[in-house]
């Protein structure tokens, strides 16, 4: 039997010392305050060590994974007030000053967003710099991650384009500058997210996959293309009742994937079971399963994950199955994320 891998998606809980809040913390900002400032008057309360903190917490962040086992481990995240307008606030025509109240995943919550005020074109690349360090602290490979650019267009207002498949090409043409630029570094796992292809997977297959393939043009085969695709996030734990993306929306997506020059997908499987035929769909495309809950306290036991893998085993080669949370650890604290990883890496090397 081939050993099932394990990784991480993304977020990894912040460490204490690291007094930046993110939006696990203030997922809205306190009284639909601007995240953006809040995390920018953090970081300069750091003041001239600011740097020498962020590199211990990157470190201890992808310490904490690898002595949970996990294989390809992410930076976590770490210098991200959250995971999509870190990276907008190096994009030409993201204005961060301009921020406009708009309501946010079918309407569930509001939020001040930045505002794209013209055509949107990538600054200097910076990405590879958070790739470097966090690869410097790691014996195994460490995986980026990315906002796509439908995911990308549904966080922030736009005063500019009125055309959303146009608007998805300039994100995509600014990304794929970073995507290179990571690849050229060394990078040997670039991830793109993109939640929303589960919450429109109709405008995904008319143009979502039309820039992602953009963002990813002339990326070598010497990098491993990933998508991930959850189909939504809670704003607190153990929240039962936050509304997903339709569960069939993994099958109108499959064929698509599978076409793709995409080599892998991470889609989550824990907070809501899949009809696992769904895996069938992929010949060639590896798939990252959710195979741990991001949003529960309850920790899930190695047993019950070794079983859920071996389900999966039934519709897919193991050389093609990889084991993960279903997102971003962020809401589940230092403690309990350890605890769920070192599981879910016990229960893969088990089978």
């Amino acid at each position: 039997m081939v050993a099932i891998l394990t990784t991480c998606i993304g977020a990894y809980p912040k460490p204490d010392y690291l007094a930046l809040p993110d939006w696990f913390s203030h997922p809205e900002g306190p009284d639909n305050s601007d995240p953006t400032k809040l995390w920018q008057q953090a970081f300069e309360a750091l003041g001239s060590n600011a740097g020498e903190i962020l590199n211990k917490a990157v470190k201890d962040v992808i310490n904490q994974q690898l002595s949970a086992g996990i294989d390809i481990p992410s930076d976590g995240e770490v210098p991200r007030e959250n995971y999509i307008h870190y990276h907008c606030r190096h994009i030409d025509g993201i204005d961060f000053t301009t921020l406009t109240n708009q309501s946010l995943r079918e309407g569930i919550f509001e939020a001040k967003l930045p505002t794209i005020t013209k055509t949107v074109k990538a600054r200097e690349p910076f990405l590879y710099k958070d790739w470097e360090r966090a690869q410097s602290f790691s014996n195994k490979p460490v995986k980026i991650t990315i906002p796509g650019p439908m995911t990308i267009g549904d966080t922030t207002a736009d005063s500019f384009y009125n055309d959303e498949k146009k608007r998805g090409e300039d994100l995509a043409d600014a990304l794929n500058q970073e995507v290179l630029a990571l690849a050229k570094a060394g990078c040997q796992h670039i991830q793109i997210d993109e939640p929303v292809f589960a919450r429109k997977s109709d405008v995904a297959l008319d143009f979502g996959f039309d820039n992602l393939e953009r963002a990813f043009h002339g990326c070598p085969d010497s990098v491993t293309r990933t998508v991930h695709a959850c189909c939504g996030y809670p704003d607190k734990l153990d929240n039962e009742n936050y509304p997903k993306a339709d569960q069939n929306a993994y099958f109108a997506l499959a064929d698509a994937i599978e076409q793709s020059s995409i080599n892998t997908v991470s889609i989550e499987d824990a907070h809501r079971y899949n009809d696992l035929t769904l895996l069938e769909h992929f010949k060639t495309t590896t798939i990252i399963l959710g195979v741990v809950a991001i949003a529960k306290t309850r920790l899930e036991s190695v047993e019950e994950i070794r079983n859920r893998l071996l389900a999966a085993l039934e519709h897919i080669d193991a050389e093609r199955l990889i084991a993960a949370p279903d997102c971003g650890l962020g809401l589940l604290g230092w403690d309990l994320a350890f605890q769920k990883m070192k599981n879910l890496s016990d229960a893969a090397k088990s089978i």
